[in-house]
């Protein structure tokens, strides 16, 4: 069962990157942010309330708090760069923090990565050169875009290992990720907020009735991403980590067959390289040896 949950998971992670990423084309990014988040919290407290996880309550919870506001500046960075650039490139580059971090604080609590993983390491940045598309008549992905998509990154790969902290079970684990939407929402409603008296508008032309007609997909993105952390930690539990983690990192093939299927996303030859090097290199970032 943990290729099936991993898998789900890869499924779930695609689709909500690829549904906010969509949604950012049309709506201010931290207004999906937000919104998303808060019907992801709603459906995250049910879940706590319903298996008694407020009973594991404790200091480690903090952990939980700093995702929360890490996160928000991860995911507007992040739906910023699926708005300007192809998803086929932002997509892949951005699952590189989800194992560049963690790895990270392994090595420095006292881990060495094995042969597998530096080779990881040495394709992975090869693919963040190559994605950019470069050539000399300029024609390339913005380096803006690069930019927010490689910040994303670090705040993912963040994100992650402090929610590892925060948690040792299920149902700790659904606490945790209650705590950090909620800080999800203060944080990125407190930048919304600043942003509007900046004179940027957080609802769509049309007002409160066109965010309305959103609704679902934006719960979809929120509860897609909670469900699949969710399936994640059934995917951890119920065999190797080591698998869950490889088929789960494999989320940005779902992300960019998406916008290929929907969007019909054209790239050059050596972005397509760059994209499927930067898929390769967290694949073996993820594994052991």
């Amino acid at each position: 069962m943990t290729a099936v949950f991993a898998l789900a998971t890869s499924l779930l992670w695609g689709l909500a990157d690829f549904g906010g990423g969509l949604l950012t084309r049309r709506l201010h990014a931290l207004t999906v942010v937000v919104v998303s988040q808060a019907l992801a919290a709603l459906v995250l407290g049910a879940i706590v309330v319903t298996t008694g996880g407020w009973r594991e309550a404790g200091p480690q919870l903090w952990f939980a708090v700093a995702a929360g506001v890490v996160g928000p500046a991860a995911m507007l960075c992040f739906y910023r760069a699926l708005a300007l650039g192809p998803m086929g490139v932002v997509s892949p580059l951005a699952s590189l923090g989800t194992v560049l971090v963690p790895l990270g604080v392994g090595i420095v609590a006292g881990e060495r990565p094995g042969l597998i993983q530096v080779a990881g390491m040495i394709v992975a940045v090869i693919g963040v050169l190559l994605a950019g598309g470069p050539r000399l008549d300029g024609a390339s992905v913005a380096r803006q875009t690069i930019a927010l998509t490689l910040v994303s990154a670090l705040g993912f790969g963040a994100v992650m290992s402090l929610i590892a902290e925060a948690s040792t079970t299920v149902t700790g684990l659904f606490l945790a990720l209650f705590v950090q939407r909620v800080c999800n929402v203060a944080v990125g409603g407190a930048a919304l907020y600043a942003t509007v008296r900046r004179g940027t508008p957080a609802l769509p032309e049309g007002g409160f009735a066109a965010l309305r007609g959103t609704l679902p997909a934006l719960a979809f993105v929120g509860i897609a991403d909670v469900a699949a952390n969710g399936t994640y930690a059934l995917a951890a539990q119920s065999g190797p980590v080591t698998v869950a983690a490889v088929l789960a990192s494999l989320y940005p093939v779902v992300t960019t067959l998406a916008a290929l299927g929907v969007l019909k996303e054209r790239m050059r030859a050596v972005q397509t390289a760059g994209a499927s090097l930067a898929l390769v290199g967290t694949v073996l970032l993820a594994s052991r040896g």
